[in-house]
C-alpha cells in the first residue's frame, strides 16, 4: 500500500514536472511585413506616451525617471493614458533591436496630440 502511494506521487510529480504554461514565442517570420522595404510590422509607437510595444517580444518600452525601460506591461496610470481609445502608430522601416533610437523622428513626425488622431496609423520616416 505505502509503495503504490509512492509510486502514485512519483508519477503525478512526474506529470505535473511536464505540465507547465508555455509561452508561445512569437516568431519574427510570423509577423506582417511591409511589402516595400520587406520590414517587418514589429514596433507600435504611442506618441501621446512616447513609448513603443514590440510585436515580437511583447514588451513596451518607455521612460521611467530619464531612462529606457522594458516591461511587459506598462505602469498603473502611466499618465493616465489608455491604451484602447488613444492612436498608435505601426513603425514600418524598423525592425531592428531599440525601437527608441528613433524617438527624435517619431516625436517630429508624430507629435502629442491630446485627440488621439492622426493622419497615417504607420510611419514611413526615412525611407
Amino acid at each position: 500500500m505505502k509503495t503504490t502511494k509512492v509510486l502514485l506521487v512519483l508519477f503525478i510529480a512526474l506529470i505535473s514536472n511536464g505540465i507547465h504554461a508555455q509561452e508561445t514565442a512569437i516568431k519574427k517570420e510570423s509577423l506582417p511585413i511591409n511589402s516595400k522595404n520587406n520590414c517587418y510590422l514589429r514596433y507600435y509607437y504611442f506618441p501621446n506616451l512616447e513609448a513603443y510595444f514590440d510585436n515580437l517580444k511583447m514588451v513596451y518600452y518607455y521612460k521611467e525617471k530619464g531612462e529606457w525601460v522594458t516591461a511587459p506591461e506598462l505602469p498603473e496610470n502611466f499618465g493616465g493614458y489608455s491604451l484602447y481609445n488613444k492612436a498608435r502608430v505601426t513603425i514600418n522601416n524598423f525592425d531592428d533591436e531599440n525601437p527608441y533610437q528613433l524617438i527624435l523622428l517619431h516625436k517630429k513626425i508624430y507629435p502629442y496630440n491630446s485627440k488621439g488622431r492622426f493622419a497615417y496609423a504607420t510611419t514611413g520616416g526615412t525611407d
